[in-house]
């Protein structure tokens, strides 16, 4: 404690009474975005590319369709990193320890985005009525869509107002959305969630190889706090999704560990220390790559895997988008 008294910084002098100091404000809306009135030319400002690149028959009357396509094929080679073809061991029981049961699995190769999904790119969703477009979700969802709303009643992530996001964190990855939501924007941009195996042999890299290349990080094979940002970075908040350029995997994807935890595709299945199953009361999903408020760094590595109920909507969880690779 006597550390912590000769480390602490002098106060800060008080404000004048006569110069009261300005406060930011709590919450700053983004501003609404004027797009094209042609329909393709808006889904290609609005990022919906795998919509666009994958759905040809959608556009065969458009006279600048091939135009188009060529400029969402050419933007899914910048924001998409190739996962090639490899196999990973998936821990069945919850904690990563050596000696644990595995489950060996093949990957195919496959495109994963380079960036989660940000707060301004799920601001298009919204504002194209994703939350009223039935199509995008599982019948048996429906029921629960009037329970997606931000903190003022609108539909939106749990943490918006009004159907906006706060324009001061644009960049940074939409999180305060469950499952079925990661999954209804994947939809409806023409994309799909990587399943819980391609997460991991992104992070892992363990392509076929003599060299039978296992990496604990997508970086190496020893920690490294300065590339990711998790409870020890100090920081206690998300970062834009871009920041960390250190920490990447060999294919340039960013923060597949740490800033906030990932939605997979597959359900969450393991047992305990003692090998009984481990159930949800409700559908667990598996969620990967830690958090920047996961404190212990073991959680936080390229083969720990955790449950979340599908419905959740936890500030620490985002999305990342993922593409078969030969699709385009």
């Amino acid at each position: 404690m006597a550390l912590l008294f000769f480390s602490r910084k002098p106060a800060r002098p008080k404000a004048s009474p006569l110069r009261p100091q300005r406060r930011a404000p709590e919450f700053e809306p983004a501003p609404p975005v004027a797009l094209p009135e042609d329909p393709l030319e808006r889904a290609l400002q609005q990022g919906r590319l795998g919509l666009i690149a994958l759905q040809p028959e959608r556009w065969k009357e458009h006279p600048r369709y091939e135009r188009v396509r060529q400029a969402a094929l050419r933007a899914i080679d910048e924001r998409f990193g190739l996962v090639p073809e490899g196999f990973v061991s998936i821990p069945r029981t919850i904690f990563d320890q050596p000696g644990s049961p595995e489950t060996d699995l093949e990957t195919e190769a496959y495109l994963l985005a380079r960036c989660c999904v940000t707060q301004a790119e799920f601001q298009h969703f919204v504002d194209d009525g994703g939350y009223q477009d039935l199509e995008l979700w599982p019948q048996d969802i429906w029921p629960h869509l009037i329970d997606f709303k931000d903190l003022t009643g609108a539909a939106g992530p749990r943490y918006w107002r009004n159907g906006r996001h706060d324009r001061r964190e644009a960049n940074h990855p939409v999180v305060g959305v469950c499952y079925y939501e990661a999954l209804a924007y994947a939809r409806w941009a023409g994309y799909r969630l990587p399943g819980d195996p391609e997460w991991q042999m992104a992070a892992s890299w363990r392509i076929r190889s003599a060299a039978q290349v296992h990496r604990r990080y997508p970086w190496g094979d020893a920690f490294a706090l300065e590339h990711c940002n998790i409870w020890a970075s100090g920081i206690g908040r998300t970062v834009p999704v871009d920041a960390y350029a250190c920490g990447a995997a060999p294919n340039g994807v960013l923060q597949l560990i740490g800033n906030v935890w990932e939605w997979t595709d597959s359900d969450f299945e393991c047992t305990d220390d003692r090998g009984r199953q481990i159930v949800g009361e409700m559908l667990l999903k598996c969620i990967r790559g830690g958090s920047f408020d996961t404190y212990f760094p073991w959680q936080a590595t390229a083969v720990f895997r955790s449950g979340l109920a599908c419905l959740a909507r936890a500030m620490n969880v985002g999305v990342r988008c993922a593409l078969d690779a030969q699709s385009p």
